[in-house]
């Protein structure tokens, strides 16, 4: 392993403190507004989301064109002056959609400069390190961040200001590498000819599919837990919610520790296995009543979604450098996978404006992950699980 992933996974943490205070930042400055709209937090995380797809065709290309450390940096500054943003009392939707920006380019980088500095022996392992890092970051990042917005909101955003201006000056300890040399031509019709070319096998299929069933059963929990812990548990501000969710936290960092030694890439299909029981535990949610019981479902949710992410991210990354370079195909990832976060989140709010209540959306959610991934797994051959990505 490369001296140089201990740069990576400072600025990595760093940035993620950052983004999940600035999150529960704005949680707070929402849930201390009176009576705020039914759809605005859902809208918040929309706004983010939408920069993901929107730019899909342009950051993969950009993260690969240009040297990815110094992508880290330009996405750092992005999200900082989100940030200031939000200082100067600008409309949050506006705000944290620059925030969502700067994150789009940041991602490709962050996933795609893995492969330059772990290999092929090393991939599933530095990814297991890069979510560890991203985990404990949210934890510490949304439990501090809540509690010092609570307090001030303002000293809130100077310090994930801050942050986001370190972590771009620990990327300069990166190294500079250029993957690719600027493909000419539009840059959507590319993006769409290698989204074809990429998913040509079942493995790529499985991959991308399984990321984004990950990620958008993730998303709608959030935003459900936000309405159901004050309906359920009685938590009534940013940092309750953000306690809660700290043990969903802790368990994907359980998850991704311990899932290297459980499914190599040589095994990828048995990534269904941990996608099943974070279906179940979504559905076992609904039926939790107290504070404990609550923490201790969703430790085991996020054990059994760490379980399922690190292999599938490792696999996407691999293969990317294989075809359309690693940075494209974690484009390619955020695009799908933000649609289906969108996708979702979007379903819930409808649903939420229907009467449908938190309870409810958990049962359904859960049941839908566990039919999705059982329809995605039939679709991937058994032979498809071996090293050769065809």
């Amino acid at each position: 392993m490369s001296k140089h992933i201990y740069p990576l996974l400072i600025a990595q943490f760093l940035s993620a403190f950052a983004d999940n205070a600035i999150l529960f930042t704005v949680i707070a400055l929402v849930m201390q507004t009176a009576q705020p709209p039914s759809w605005y937090i859902p809208a918040l995380q929309s706004v983010f989301l939408i920069a993901f797809v929107l730019l899909a065709p342009w950051v993969g290309a950009f993260a690969d064109n240009y040297a990815k450390s110094r992508v880290l940096i330009v996405a750092n500054l992005i999200k900082a002056a989100g940030a200031g943003l939000l200082l100067l009392n600008v409309e949050p939707l506006i705000a944290y959609c620059l925030v969502g920006v700067g994150a789009a380019l940041y991602s490709p980088a962050k996933y795609g400069i893995l492969p330059e500095l772990a290999g092929h022996n090393g991939l599933v392992k530095a990814n297991s390190w890069i979510e560890g890092s991203t985990i404990l970051a949210i934890l510490t990042g949304m439990v501090v961040g809540a509690k010092v917005a609570d307090y001030s909101i303002t000293w809130a955003l100077i310090g994930t200001v801050a942050l986001f201006l370190i972590s771009a000056a620990t990327t300069l300890f990166l190294p500079v590498n250029v993957s690719r040399t600027p493909v000419a031509g539009s840059k959507v019709l590319l993006f769409f000819r290698e989204v074809r070319s990429f998913l040509a096998t079942p493995r790529s299929r499985f991959a991308v599919l399984g990321a984004s069933l990950f990620w958008a059963a993730a998303a709608c929990v959030r935003v459900i837990i936000i309405a159901w812990a004050p309906l359920v548990l009685m938590s009534h501000n940013a940092s309750d919610i953000a306690d809660l969710t700290l043990f969903l936290a802790v368990g994907i960092i359980v998850g991704a520790a311990m899932v290297p030694h459980l499914i190599p890439l040589e095994h990828l299909r048995r990534a269904r296995i941990p996608a099943y029981l974070m279906a179940l535990m979504i559905i076992g949610l609904s039926f939790t009543n107290e504070v404990w019981s609550a923490r201790a479902v969703l430790l085991l949710m996020g054990t059994a979604g760490g379980m399922f992410i690190v292999p599938i991210n490792a696999a996407l990354q691999e293969l990317g450098q294989q075809s359309i370079g690693s940075g494209g195909a974690v484009a390619m990832q955020n695009f799908f996978q933000n649609v289906a976060m969108l996708v979702s989140v979007g379903s819930y709010t409808f649903a939420a404006s229907l009467q449908v209540g938190p309870i409810a959306a958990l049962l359904g959610l859960g049941g839908l992950l566990f039919a999705a991934t059982f329809w995605v797994v039939l679709r991937l051959p058994e032979a498809a699980t071996a090293s050769n990505p065809q």
